[in-house]
């Protein structure tokens, strides 16, 4: 599989962030989010291939007992799901970050999902017809479901606007009428838009009150705050 990077880091997202883990970043993406963070794993692909074995020996180098497998879309690689079930057999914590449209299945010790809403299209005149393909794409509540039935999991939605609070909250709706018994909504997590400090406070500063009237999670991006939005962090 393409691998961008692979390196040790806090998180700095969602229920476990300040863990320190291990990064691994596949490269290569379904989607092009207008405000993705890791560009280079989705606009413009980098990295090199490498073997599950190059992979696992990389890892252990490192000092971290939690391994995040993201991306770009880390479930649009088969060898994702060895990686994983290798890493778990060696005793390592796994959480798989994805946007919850590929149906690999893959096992985790936590989902982490990212379903991505309307507003995060590319521009309508984005070459390769890619706001038509990303509209397609971006949205597979068969597979949301799926995934998180395997286990554990986080719902973590990018907001930046109100606009995004509703349809977050009727997505959610929605999911719940499908789910036997609903969805935990302790697992749902609004995430504010920001790949720079001062667009996190102006998001954060309107949508920690959101959080306070619907009653669910703010999830800070902590990592840019902490490092800046930089590679290897």
């Amino acid at each position: 599989m393409r691998i961008a990077e692979i390196y040790a880091s806090l998180q700095g997202e969602g229920l476990l962030a300040g863990t320190p883990s291990t990064f691994v970043r596949t490269s290569g993406c379904n989607l092009r989010c207008r405000w993705c963070d890791t560009p280079f794993t989705s606009w413009e692909p980098t990295g090199a291939e490498q073997s599950i074995e190059s992979i696992l020996a990389a890892v252990a180098a490192l000092e971290p007992k939690h391994v995040v497998v993201t991306g770009g879309e880390p479930l649009l690689f088969d060898d994702v799901a060895d990686l994983c079930r290798r890493l778990r057999m060696q005793g390592y914590h796994v959480t798989i970050e994805t946007a919850g449209t590929v149906p690999l299945d893959a096992p985790a010790d936590l989902m982490s999902i990212s379903p991505k809403l309307a507003s995060s299209a590319p521009p309508a005149d984005t070459p390769a017809g890619w706001a038509a393909r990303h509209e397609a794409a971006r949205r597979r509540d068969d597979v949301l479901l799926t995934l998180m039935a395997q286990g554990p999991y986080q719902l973590k939605f990018v907001v930046d606007s109100a606009d995004d609070i509703e349809e977050t909250l009727a997505w959610i709706d929605d999911l719940n009428r499908a789910q036997p018994g609903g969805i935990d909504r302790d697992r749902v997590l609004f995430m504010p838009q920001g790949r720079t400090t001062e667009e996190l406070e102006r998001t954060t500063a309107w949508l920690a009150g959101e959080c306070l009237r619907t009653g669910i999670r703010l999830a800070p991006r902590h990592h840019i705050t902490w490092f800046g939005n930089t590679r290897g962090t």
